[in-house]
């Protein structure tokens, strides 16, 4: 076991972990504007954007770039510097460092080294579009951007729909319209989904409603900014009747309405409520997706 005293008296010197704002400038802090002033590096994801940020509150501390290509590079290098006794500051260019943006090696490096780490708390987009959802609060999965690769996308998507909290998701405006489809191969179409949009800049907005209607929506609006996506919770139903139906018992009914003319997301569906079971875990069996969660 190892204990930290974050501020006790060293010869090293400390990371300090700080946040910046996710789009309104007035939420950065006075702790953080007065740490870049008191290092002697900010360690940033873009120098050019950090830059921009440093000249608004006339801080006029030296950067170094540290980003998802050159970590490797950089981590020996500073915790060099951390070690001779230089402070550090890390920033991500919006929000907290670590989420969903470098910084974790640095504070695992850091640690290894016997380094004070000290984080600032900050603008966090998901926080920030969990307590304006109006879905429920805590608990929840943060989760981030959902894998681009096809194989590690459906493994994801079948882990997310066992989730029994609310879900936070980041994207980007050109795979908004994606995910979304990607969301309606594993999720009900009356989903209840939230997007939080240019989340504390002039065109912040808030689109509530079910997943097709989101789907709908988008597919004559062009997405615009970055996205925070929540989704409801989707307790598992208790089971009715007799007893739960074997995997091959349930195929057969999910296949036997598909012969009769209805769409496998429709058959599914009604399959998971004759069973009274959520259609996440009816498409799990049928699909035989649980085998690829476990492995």
């Amino acid at each position: 076991m190892r204990i930290q005293n974050s501020f006790e008296p060293t010869d090293k010197g400390t990371l300090f972990l700080v946040p910046t704002p996710i789009g309104n400038l007035d939420d950065m802090t006075f702790r953080a504007v007065k740490t870049l002033q008191a290092v002697d590096l900010i360690a940033a994801e873009d120098t050019r954007n950090t830059g921009k940020l440093l000249a608004h509150f006339g801080i006029k501390t030296p950067q170094i770039s540290f980003h998802e290509h050159n970590t490797q590079q950089r981590l020996p290098e500073l915790i060099a510097k951390m070690t001779a006794g230089v402070s550090i500051a890390q920033v991500s260019d919006a929000g907290l460092p670590s989420i969903s943006d470098p910084g974790q090696e640095l504070v695992q490096a850091a640690i290894a080294a016997e380094i004070a780490v000290v984080p600032l708390p900050g603008a966090s987009a998901g926080i920030t579009a969990l307590i304006a959802s109006g879905l429920v609060p805590q608990p929840f999965y943060f989760y981030g951007f959902l894998p681009r690769k096809k194989k590690e996308l459906k493994i994801a998507l079948a882990r997310l729909v066992q989730r029994q909290e609310t879900m936070i998701l980041y994207e980007s405006p050109h795979h908004l319209r994606r995910t979304l489809a990607d969301l309606a191969t594993v999720f009900a179409s009356d989903q209840a989904i939230v997007l939080g949009r240019e989340l504390t800049k002039l065109h912040e907005s808030f689109e509530r409603g079910t997943l097709a209607e989101l789907q709908a929506w988008y597919s004559e609006h062009e997405p615009r900014g970055e996205y925070v996506l929540l989704l409801a919770a989707m307790p598992e139903l208790p089971r009715q009747g007799s007893g739960p139906l074997s995997t091959a018992d349930l195929k057969a009914a999910v296949e036997g309405l598909i012969a009769g003319g209805q769409k496998p997301n429709q058959a599914i569906k009604q399959v998971a409520q004759e069973q009274g079971l959520s259609r996440q875990t009816v498409y799990q069996r049928y699909h035989d997706l649980t085998q690829a969660v476990d492995d």
